[in-house]
């Protein structure tokens, strides 16, 4: 009887995620999943918005995959001995009654500095500079209630276009594009990084909270921010010789096969090796 392959792992150094919003209808759950499954590293960053507290508090949709993911995390701490950051958002700040808080591995904090060989990162989720989320909770629930409406027409449009054998189209990826005040605030939002980023003594910043995959410099600051796992399916990555990265699941999923690929490969080899090898007398 065969025995099922296993996949194989990418290793990188630093693994950073962010708005994953665990309990919600669009958590995108079975690729962070297959990603964190199929990446090993020697620290993770959930950098805010991993479980979507408001969302629990009015509904919810927590289901066995959500907390596959919760433990597959917390698997990472105990066999894999993962040094674990957990940053808070503005979805689950009900941490910031308990900030900060160390359990063995696993760190909750509201804010992080992360050591390169290229210099200190600044890593927060990005709220502080929501003025809406820091002033009023109320606009900002609203804000998100409007936004989830959009996600959810957005899922029953996909649905009739793959009846026409068309591929996914995102209506909120293209509002962010357009529409004049969106773009003014991802600006403004971006420029208030620069000299909160030199307070901090850091040459970058990363951040989640705005769902908005970048990797750019704003002045002389490297920015980063990591995307979502409800629209873009993206993440940040450290590889071993410090270099920073922002990766998609389309270029994990082909990486991980050129690995299998690769492994596929030095098993058949070793294999003719041995049958060439000939006997000792």
């Amino acid at each position: 009887m065969k025995t099922k392959r296993k996949k194989p792992v990418l290793r990188y150094k630093t693994l950073i995620l962010s708005d994953i919003h665990l309990g919600t209808e669009d958590c995108q759950i079975d690729k962070v999943n297959d990603l964190l499954k199929h990446i090993h590293c020697e620290k993770l960053i959930l950098n805010g918005d991993i479980i979507d507290g408001w969302a629990l508090g009015r509904r919810g949709g927590w289901t066995r995959k959500h907390t596959r993911f919760i433990r597959l995390v917390l698997k990472r701490i105990e066999k894999r001995r993962t040094e674990v950051i957990y940053l808070r958002g503005n979805h689950d700040d009900i941490l910031d009654r308990f900030l900060p808080l160390r359990f063995d591995k696993l760190r909750i904090v509201d804010k992080y500095i992360h050591k390169t060989p290229r210099g200190r990162y600044l890593v927060v989720h990005g709220d502080v500079f929501d003025a809406v989320t820091q002033n009023s909770k109320l606009v900002a629930v609203a804000g998100d209630i409007g936004y989830k409406t959009l996600l959810k027409i957005n899922r029953l449009y996909n649905r009739y276009r793959r009846w026409r054998e068309k591929g996914p189209f995102s209506l909120s990826k293209l509002i962010k594009a357009r529409t004049k005040s969106v773009v003014n605030y991802i600006s403004r939002f971006e420029q208030n990084v620069e000299q909160f980023t030199r307070r901090e003594g850091c040459v970058g910043f990363i951040c989640g909270h705005i769902h908005t995959p970048d990797d750019k410099h704003i002045g002389t600051i490297h920015y980063m921010n990591s995307g979502d796992w409800v629209e873009s399916a993206t993440a940040i990555v450290e590889h071993f010789d410090g270099r920073l990265e922002l990766i998609d699941y389309d270029t994990f999923s082909a990486r991980l096969a050129e690995e299998e690929a690769r492994c596929i490969a030095l098993e058949a080899e070793s294999l003719f090796a041995r049958v060439e090898t000939p006997l000792a007398l």
